[in-house]
Parts: structure tokens; C-alpha cells; sequence
């Protein structure tokens, strides 16, 4: 290929990073924030049920470690490392912006639902 080795500076020093040690690097990253979540999913711990913003901490994290893991694999499988900065930050915040729209909208319509369910019929006045 190509691109056999890819540059990287670390501490002002030059050296090679091959393809093989940044497929070993994602894999390793990938899983351990997978299996992290996974953990968290299982055991459930009693301290991060506490609410944050009308939802538990635990949900919290993991719609952030969802994020982390997506926005990971766009900056790695879609190359956007090597992008200039104003196309990154025009994919980046464009997402960031949609995630945190969707959440806002699941977050009023499940209020809204859960309420209609629990009490019966709810008007809301805008």
C-alpha cells in the first residue's frame, strides 16, 4: 500500500507507527470502553443511580460513552485525523449538535408519555 506508515510525533521525536500497532491501539481502545459499559450494564452499581438533569447518572454515562465510542471511530475508520480542522469541526459539532437534540426530544416526549400512562390524560399548554 500506499500509506504503510504513518507518522506520528510524540515528545518531539519522530518515529513510524504501522498499520498493525493502530489496528492493535483501536481494538484495545474499543474494547475496553465496550466492556466497560457492558460491566456497568451487568452489575448496575446502587451510586450511580442518583438523578443528573432528570435522568439516572448511570444512563448518563453510558449515552456518553456512546458518543465517545462513535465519535472515536469517525475520527480513526473515517480519517478524520488527517482532515484540516474546519471540515472535522463541521462534522463533529454537526453530530454532537443532532445527538444532543435527540436526547433533548426522548427525554420530553418519555416525560410526556410516562405522564399520560401514570396520571391519565395531560394537556400541555405551550
Amino acid at each position: 500500500m500506499a500509506h504503510e506508515h504513518k507518522l506520528a510525533i510524540f515528545r518531539g521525536l519522530l518515529k513510524f507507527k504501522s498499520n498493525t500497532q493502530k489496528i492493535w491501539g483501536v481494538l484495545i481502545f474499543l474494547s475496553l470502553v465496550t466492556a466497560v459499559e457492558v460491566l456497568l450494564g451487568i452489575f448496575k452499581p446502587e451510586s450511580l443511580n442518583a438523578k443528573v438533569f432528570g435522568m439516572k447518572l448511570l444512563n448518563w454515562i453510558f449515552i456518553i460513552l456512546t458518543i465517545v465510542k462513535a465519535y472515536y471511530i469517525a475520527w480513526d475508520f473515517m480519517h478524520l485525523r488527517d482532515e484540516k480542522s474546519g471540515l472535522r469541526r463541521a462534522i463533529v459539532w454537526t453530530g454532537i449538535f443532532l445527538m444532543a437534540y435527540i436526547v433533548f426530544i426522548l427525554l420530553q416526549e418519555g416525560g410526556y408519555v410516562f405522564n399520560v400512562y401514570d396520571k391519565g390524560y395531560i394537556k400541555r399548554d405551550f
